[in-house]
């Protein structure tokens, strides 16, 4: 099989992203032949085993880029703040034909049987132009775009109705695209995110060696994982605010917070104003990275309050860390007292509570085996693609 996958995204630093190079990645492995179209504003050097056109951005530093502009997002992304709604009606006229152009050049030289969109948005509508059976991943930033800007209603819709099919990565997201697009229930079909299980194991790690390359001279005794944007949806306003309060009932705690974007100065203040010592921003990290941290740490942490799935979580679960995260989204549908505890949203003394009780109770040896077992039997990438594939051979 030939599939083209296109995302308004890099392949590194968005849920998406990284949705759209594993399964380029695994479907590599199972023989077929792809293609993926995304957009950058730097050259991406890593050596995937697929083809690739990235569209280039006016900050890729390249004499003459795709775009004069950076690429836009529906939140933040690690590098770019430039949102869809920040652009100018031109600049979107723009952003469009520029991935209509591509989409045609790549379909006319790789001729594709199948092209698999990403997000609900922009590239459904240019796989619809090309002419290609098409089907579409919801990954849930998209529906919160479609709430705020109705200039992008047009490209969205025309591009939803006309595909073949479109997975749905949790209930919620599921139940909130038939709402908002008004589909029929029988186009969708829910298939949740996978993750690598050749990154995200149980494994063991160096707390000294692995801090030293944070740039940090620790060793924590008791740690606390983040990984994820910095912006609002994501909570991590929240996480500070019960890290004071986990702080001063639990000694020698570290809280290692993994990620970057618009907030950052935001939450550099918050610490400060709260006197918290051992919170720790690390920056954008690599997969690798993030997968020892989630190994190091006693308890991980995803405090959203919009969550479209959840992915960090099933990335922690899968390294054997029980996770702490809110009633958001996709997270309920695998976030239980088995592998770890679920909290109101938007109540930081409750998910203080929360992460007290599982440092207390040392859930990382109590819960952590069967976390790891239960994520990579129920969410690896094997199990989510072969699905793929089913949709796949139906559209084509």
């Amino acid at each position: 099989m030939r599939v083209l996958l296109i995302n308004h995204f890099p392949l590194q630093g968005s849920g998406s992203g990284i949705y759209t190079m594993n399964i380029a990645q695994e479907l590599v492995k199972e023989g077929h032949h792809v293609f993926v179209i995304d957009i950058d504003n730097q050259l991406d050097a890593t050596d995937y085993p697929f083809q690739r056109r990235t569209i280039l951005c006016d900050e890729s530093q390249n004499i003459n880029p795709d775009l004069k502009f950076n690429f836009p997002c529906f939140t933040t992304h690690p590098r770019s703040t430039n949102t869809y709604y920040d652009l100018t009606d031109e600049q979107i006229e723009k952003y469009v034909s520029l991935f209509s152009e591509i989409t045609k050049e790549v379909v006319s030289d790789f001729k594709p049987d199948v092209i698999h969109a990403q997000h609900l948005w922009i590239t459904p509508y240019v796989a619809l132009k090309s002419g290609v059976p098409y089907v579409i991943t919801v990954h849930g930033t998209d529906l919160m775009g479609f709430k705020k800007d109705e200039r992008f209603h047009k490209y969205a819709l025309e591009g939803a109705r006309n595909a073949k099919k479109i997975i749905t990565i949790s209930r919620q997201v599921n139940n909130d695209t038939i709402e908002l697009y008004k589909l029929p229930e029988d186009k969708l079909i829910l298939n949740p995110n996978g993750f690598d299980d050749n990154i995200f194991k149980i494994k063991k790690v160096d707390k000294a060696e692995l801090f030293k390359k944070f740039g940090l001279d620790i060793i924590p005794e008791k740690l606390i994982s983040f990984v994820g944007k910095f912006t609002d949806f994501k909570g991590i306003d929240l996480l500070i605010k019960a890290a004071r309060i986990v702080t001063d009932e639990i000694l020698e705690i570290i809280f290692a917070l993994a990620g970057d974007g618009e907030l950052m100065p935001d939450m550099k203040k918050l610490k400060a104003e709260l006197k918290l010592e051992n919170v720790h921003f690390l920056g954008h990290q690599t997969q690798i990275d993030v997968a020892s941290l989630y190994n190091a740490a006693d308890v991980s942490v995803v405090p959203s309050r919009i969550e479209p799935f959840g992915l960090v979580a099933i990335e922690a679960l899968a390294c054997g860390t029980p996770v702490v995260a809110t009633k958001a989204g996709g997270l309920p549908d695998f976030v239980n007292d088995k592998v770890g505890q679920l909290v109101e949203m938007d109540n930081y003394e409750a998910l203080a509570e929360a992460i007290i009780e599982e440092l207390k109770n040392n859930t990382k040896q109590t819960k952590g085996k069967f976390a790891a077992i239960y994520a990579k039997e129920n969410y690896s990438w094997k199990k989510t693609l072969q699905k793929v594939i089913e949709i796949y051979e139906k559209a084509i």
